[in-house]
Parts: structure tokens; sequence; C-alpha cells
């Protein structure tokens, strides 16, 4: 670990201490060796006694900076994202939201990827209303599940190059991991 270049800095600086801990090596010559102080030396030495390798790396609950994003804040964003439009828009925009709500564009992009909301995108859907719909769907599953010795499936499907105006049925709306979605 101490010589990786695809593992944390922190790590690698725990990794170089436990080492100097394990060859005898004084607290305080270690601290001035890697680079932190000797209370630092201590307790992750400490650590290492408690959890072993496993926490290694971990660190702890309290820890690191603090979010200057209230959770009200990101819940409102998640909210407004997931079920209205701006005016005249059809989905949001990082600026737009990040105007609407009173945060940075680069805010709203950071917390729509955490939570993998994407509003730009919108998957489509058809049910189709052939009265034999489900019987058709198992003989055509059953072909690819179970296909006869030297069959050949040829597979035709009719597309209107004409974008409907209508919608068939209401769409859904987004939520975290997936699009909104509407039908043809």
């Amino acid at each position: 670990m101490t010589r990786s270049q695809r593992v944390p800095h922190q790590q690698v600086l725990q990794a170089r201490v436990l080492l100097l801990a394990s060859d005898g090596v004084a607290n305080i010559r270690i601290a001035e060796e890697v680079g932190v102080r000797a209370a630092t030396v201590r307790a992750w030495r400490s650590r290492f006694g408690e959890d072993g390798l496993a926490g290694l790396g971990v660190i702890r609950k309290g820890r690191g900076r603090r979010s200057s994003i209230s959770s009200e804040t990101v819940a409102e964003i998640v909210r407004l994202t997931t079920t209205t439009t701006p005016p005249g828009q059809t989905h949001w925009s990082c600026r737009t939201m990040a105007q609407r709500v009173g945060v940075s564009s680069s805010t709203v992009q950071r917390i729509w990827a955490d939570l993998d909301v994407k509003p730009h995108r919108v998957d489509t859907f058809k049910v189709s209303n052939d009265p034999r719909f489900e019987e058709k769907l198992i003989d055509v599953v059953g072909l690819y599940l179970n296909p006869p010795e030297k069959a050949i499936v040829l597979c035709m499907d009719e597309k209107s190059q004409i974008q409907a105006l209508d919608r068939t049925q209401a769409s859904l709306p987004m939520v975290a991991g997936r699009a909104g979605t509407m039908t043809h």
C-alpha cells in the first residue's frame, strides 16, 4: 500500500505509520517522518490494535468536512426535480434549479449525480391494446427461451416516423435510478 498510486493518500500514510511502528520506531519519530502529529500516530496505532486491517482507511463517524447544504435543501431540490417543471420548459437544468433554490449549479449537479437523478432523460413505453397481446407475448418469449431446432426467427416491427401529439397513458414520475417515462 505504501507504494500504491491508486490508494487514497490517507491510507498510504496510515500504512507507512503502521510499518514504521512494527519496526519499533517511536511515535514522535514516525510523526516527523510521515508528516502527521504524534497524536495521530497514537490514534492510528490504537485503531489498528482494535480493528486490524479492516479499519485501515475507514474514516470514523463525525470526522471530515461538514456539509454546507442542509438536508432540507437537498430534499427540496429532489422534490422539485421529480414533481415539477420550470415554467415554459420541459425539464429542470442545473442552472434553472440552482436559481430557483438559491445554490450553485455545481451543487445541484453533485446532488443529482449522488442520487442518480437525470431530469433530461425520458424513457418511452407503449402498451398494446391488442386483446390477444398476452397470448402473443408468451409465444414470442417462448421462441427466445426455447427455440425450435434449426429455426429462423424474423422480427419485424412497424415504427411510425411521426411523433404523437397526445400520450395514450399518463407519464410516470422520475425517481432515483430511473428516468421519467411517457408513452409513444
